[in-house]
């Protein structure tokens, strides 16, 4: 059986032209959803597989938690349409990020997990972050430093500070996984912790914090004292 194809169904289900005859804003999130996927599954059409995956997900909030892993094991989502989705919904990510009235605040470290332990718990190796402050708490961005074997992370302090200086940021929170899911901290993440917040206090950018996103769990060094 062919997949089926947007220009192959019914007047009344075509999203794309939906768009562009009357906006964007008037289309169901299954309907954005599908011009995104472009084409459905053996046996469903692109409007059906675009419904049963939020059904799936719990909803366009649900799916945008879900690593490209987790999106790529959902029936009739492979690879390439796991990377479509993932992208479009870290764009509209960014978009609210850039708006200074939308950007998210961190008052604690539970609040920094929120924002990154759904997609950071599922990464096979230990993804070495910075998340960027203003002087208000509010996240400017979420900056790559490196990416590491499956048990260790290769950072850097220039790498670290490099994007901050140029962000003008007030303050960083330093983030990384575990993939082994337990987020106790190592000898080396105590040593790197303390070596970046010497770092930070040169270039008087003060390490409010270092968060270790665990399965479901974290550890923040600030509340252990190490910072």
């Amino acid at each position: 059986m062919a997949y089926r194809r947007l220009k192959d169904l019914s007047e009344d289900l075509k999203p794309r032209e939906r768009l562009h005859r009357f906006g964007a804003e008037v289309l169901s999130n299954k309907e954005v959803l599908a011009i995104l996927l472009r084409i459905g599954s053996k046996g469903e059409n692109v409007l059906e597989l675009a419904e049963r995956i939020l059904e799936d997900a719990g909803g366009i909030k649900g799916l945008s938690k879900l690593s490209v892993f987790e999106l790529e094991q959902i029936h009739g989502i492979g690879p390439a349409k796991a990377a479509q989705v993932k992208a479009a919904l870290e764009l509209g990510k960014r978009s609210v990020c850039s708006d200074p009235l939308a950007r998210p605040v961190i008052n604690s470290p539970g609040d920094v997990a929120d924002l990154v332990m759904e997609e950071m718990r599922s990464l096979d190796r230990e993804h070495f972050r910075i998340m960027l402050l203003s002087t208000r708490n509010s996240v400017l961005a979420i900056s790559p430093v490196s990416v590491g074997s499956l048990n260790s992370s290769i950072v850097h302090p220039r790498e670290c500070f490099k994007e901050a200086i140029r962000r003008n940021a007030n303050t960083i929170i330093l983030l990384h996984n575990h993939p082994s899911g337990d987020p106790a901290p190592s000898k080396e993440d105590l040593d790197i912790t303390r070596r970046l917040a010497e770092g930070g206090r040169i270039l008087g950018i003060e390490v409010l914090d270092h968060v270790i996103i665990g399965d479901k769990r974290f550890v923040s060094l600030k509340e252990q004292g190490i910072i």
